[in-house]
């Protein structure tokens, strides 16, 4: 299995900033991907951004060059940057993994994982 550790969050007025850290820790695994996604009351949970080993970067449409995302899949850590916040970026954010487990001499399939999540609040 993977644990995904989460940092960062708060509160935070329109216009500022936030920092979201996760680090991955476990047993016997090959990274893939690690990423942030979040969900609002009453919405469904989306992607904010990830970092994949097979094709990059990837940003929800309504990120729009706000955020970024730094890390080191092979050292299972990610850090999302959020810039001029909006109130619309309120939600439960949580950090999100792909990785491969058990030995590498052995037929494996993606499992994905999920941390407990981080309250962001973003007041307007």
């Amino acid at each position: 299995q993977v644990q995904l550790v989460e940092s960062g969050g708060g509160f935070v007025q329109a216009g500022g900033s936030l920092r979201l850290s996760c680090v991955a820790s476990g047993s016997m695994f090959d990274m893939l991907a690690m990423g942030w996604y979040r969900q609002a009351p009453g919405r469904q949970r989306e992607l904010v951004a990830s970092l994949d080993i097979r094709d990059g970067r990837n940003f929800g449409d309504f990120v729009k060059g706000r955020f970024t995302i730094s890390g080191d899949i092979a050292k299972n850590t990610v850090t999302l940057q959020m810039t001029s916040l909006q109130s619309e970026d309120t939600g439960v954010y949580y950090c999100a993994a792909e990785a491969l487990l058990g030995s590498r001499d052995r037929d494996r399939s993606p499992k994905h994982f999920w941390g407990q999540g981080t309250q962001v609040t973003v007041s307007s």
